[in-house]
């Protein structure tokens, strides 16, 4: 994103990808921590991750762009 003349659409689809970075992120996280929980737990149940929708990517997305739009 150091590319300063980047149209909005650019922009608006480079923070779309991040957004979908950070949630991929975080459920592979949530993931890994309910593997690990099981491990150390044999009659631990596995809670299912649940995925992220489209409006999640759009909440954190809408985030980023008024972190960008600040001066």
């Amino acid at each position: 994103m150091s590319d300063s003349n980047k149209s909005g659409y650019a922009l608006r689809t480079d923070l779309l990808g991040m957004a979908i970075g950070i949630l991929e992120s975080r459920n592979s996280r949530q993931e890994s921590n309910e593997h690990f929980k099981a491990e150390g737990d044999r009659h631990y149940q596995r809670k299912m991750i649940d995925p992220y929708v489209t409006e999640d990517v759009l909440v954190i997305a809408e985030k980023l762009y008024t972190f960008v739009q600040k001066k």
